[in-house]
């Protein structure tokens, strides 16, 4: 398996980056809510012409806070994951002089750390102002329980998809956009910065620990990452009905069951979008699928435009 990344090159890239949450959020750094938060490809509010332009502003706010929230309950299953299988690519490089690549991998993990402090911030910071509660799926470590107890191999898979798919968002819809609140679009920069190098690494453990396996454990741990797919499918679906309520909430407006089937339907499918197609049509990750299994590659690349 052919390996394209540059140890030296992540760290020196993250070492320049260098950034401290106390530095992009608190004090005179706050959301203006007047502004959106995510750009119209992912929040979809447009054709729900049920919905005033007020209202579909605050949907905006509320899909901004699930999307940040969305990606903390992400981070605490790839915190523990990183360590723990990350390790053995950390200490045989220290024993073997191979100093870039340890602490390449340590970096990572600080870093997945600091975005959860992040997220919380953010979340925290969110509720205050909004002024209404928005619920997330979860727990976290219930989530992150199923996750884990699933093969290696299934959860890199989910994690290079998820990382290259932050990627995806910030450059083609959101680097751009000139109408989104600039605090939020600051965090989500922030973020961008150092999943790029966390993509670049987790393709390598990928790589890594599917060199290990054999044919059959290959397979498997392909087919449990469909499986998680699945998972966080049903888990989107929860999370559009979360967010409906909360527009309800916050809007003091009951909507008709007309109105209600729309909206999850059409909401659900942006969702689905933000979460899974984006990651999973991304060329960089179909790239190192494909140089584990080509045939699950194409199967993968062809179940993407349904998440679209």
């Amino acid at each position: 398996m052919t390996y394209q990344y540059s140890f030296k090159d992540c760290l020196q890239r993250s070492e320049r980056i260098q950034w401290r949450v106390e530095d992009i959020i608190g004090g005179d750094k706050r959301l203006d809510f007047s502004r959106p938060f995510m750009p119209e490809s992912f929040a979809r509010t447009a054709d729900l012409d049920f919905l005033s332009e007020a209202e579909k502003l605050t949907l905006n706010h509320i899909r901004g806070h699930a999307y940040l929230s969305l990606f903390g309950v992400i981070e605490e299953f790839i915190l523990p994951f990183v360590l723990d299988h990350a390790r053995p690519l950390i200490i045989t490089p220290l024993l073997e002089g191979d100093n870039y690549k340890a602490r390449a991998f340590l970096e990572f993990a600080n870093e997945e750390a600091k975005h959860i402090h992040l997220f919380r911030c953010f979340r925290e910071e969110f509720l205050r102002n909004f002024g209404t509660r928005c619920d997330v799926i979860g727990p976290p470590d219930a989530i992150g329980k199923h996750v884990l107890s699933k093969p290696a191999l299934a959860v890199s898979l989910l994690t290079l998809q998820i990382e290259w798919m932050t990627q995806r968002h910030f450059t083609d819809a959101m680097k751009d956009d000139a109408s989104l609140d600039p605090q939020f679009k600051s965090l989500l920069l922030h973020h961008w910065m150092e999943e790029h190098q966390h993509a670049q690494l987790d393709a390598l453990m990928t790589l890594s620990i599917a060199e290990r396996l054999s044919a059959a454990e290959i397979d498997a741990g392909i087919e449990a990452y469909l499986e998680l797919g699945a998972f966080f499918d049903e888990g989107v679906k929860q999370q559009t009905l979360l967010d409906l309520d909360a527009l309800q909430r916050a809007t003091g407006r009951t909507l008709s069951d007309a109105e209600r089937a729309r909206f999850l339907a059409q909401q659900h499918q942006a969702n689905r979008w933000t979460y899974l197609g984006s990651g999973m049509s991304h060329p960089r990750f179909l790239e190192t699928l494909g140089q584990i299994s080509p045939a699950r590659r194409d199967q993968v690349e062809a179940a993407a435009p349904a998440f679209s």
